[in-house]
């Protein structure tokens, strides 16, 4: 069982906590249940929160060196200093090898330890600006979801929270698992773009993206993807990393990297024909792609995640 622990303080917003017990914290009849989830407070006790009630915090600082992951759910007002206690207990989480996350504001309460120092993070894009101000040694992506560099993770506002949520959970237990999560939460596993989400025009963007994971099987060019749209490739790469943060080859070398790891979790396929149905046209081929992007081989993935 991985052990989630959400570190919450006066007054606490209820929605981010809440994203959390949703993914992590909930269980569901049917659904193998992977995470254990706790909360606690420097000072336990009633904790007032955003909506008007307390809620019950039963532990204290203590149970954050026990936690894989500890999760600052928010962190209000964000001028509020770290107390001593605080920090030198998240300091000592992190060392003994937890995962630190942060949904929204909770980056703030993050940034003052300085685990970001040197890195980059996001947070709700209201927020951005100030953020880079008070912690210039951090590289502030403010139209990110959320970013990840595996030991430390924030996200962008409240919403964003679920997404980052989720994308931890396709981390540690595969696709499928996070998808049947987000299935019975009527989420998308996995949802494309940034915090703009400027709605497209269904015949532009949305519905190239379409059609293009319909053909994933076939050696699918930009060339062709820019042609799809009768705009030049140069054109169709700046509507990519305009609202996507990518480019339309890497979104489309992530798309069959996803889809082949569905197929490793869910079939027996060979990797031969995995390779083929993903168009990565060899396993060779896709045994270097998947190790880029995953850090393992096929086969080891397959092992680790494969759904009885």
């Amino acid at each position: 069982m991985h052990r989630v622990v959400a570190l919450v303080r006066p007054v606490q917003s209820t929605f981010e906590l809440g994203c959390a017990v949703e993914v992590f914290g909930t269980v569901r009849a049917g659904i193998p249940q992977h995470y254990e989830f706790e909360v606690c407070a420097e000072t336990p006790g009633a904790v007032p929160t955003t909506a008007g009630y307390s809620i019950a915090v039963a532990h204290g600082l203590a149970a954050l060196s026990t936690a894989d992951t500890v999760l600052i759910p928010g962190w209000s007002p964000v001028d509020a200093p770290l107390s001593d206690a605080v920090r030198e207990a998240l300091l000592r989480a992190h060392a003994g090898g937890a995962r630190l996350v942060t949904i929204c504001s909770g980056v703030f309460a993050l940034a003052r330890t300085g685990l970001l120092d040197g890195r980059s993070a996001t947070t709700h894009w209201a927020r951005a600006e100030q953020l880079a101000r008070e912690f210039p040694d951090v590289r502030v992506e403010s139209g990110a979801l959320y970013v990840d560099h595996g030991d430390v993770a924030t996200s962008a506002g409240a919403g964003a929270g679920i997404d980052l949520c989720l994308h931890l959970v396709r981390r540690d237990h595969g696709a499928a698992y996070a998808a049947l999560i987000a299935r019975h939460m009527v989420m998308p596993p996995h949802r494309e773009g940034d915090q703009t989400q400027n709605p497209l025009p269904a015949t532009d963007l949305d519905d190239l993206l379409e059609w293009a994971q319909a053909r994933l099987h076939d050696p699918l060019s930009v060339d062709e993807m820019a042609s799809y749209l009768n705009v030049s490739p140069r054109t169709l790469a700046r509507r990519f990393s305009d609202h996507l943060g990518t480019s339309p080859g890497g979104w489309l070398l992530s798309r069959r990297v996803a889809a082949a790891r569905t197929l490793l979790e869910e079939t027996e396929l060979p990797v031969e024909v995995i390779a083929t149905r993903v168009g990565l046209s060899s396993a060779v081929n896709l045994r270097r792609r998947f190790r880029a992007q995953m850090g393992t081989t096929p086969g080891a993935y397959r092992r680790a995640f494969r759904c009885p």
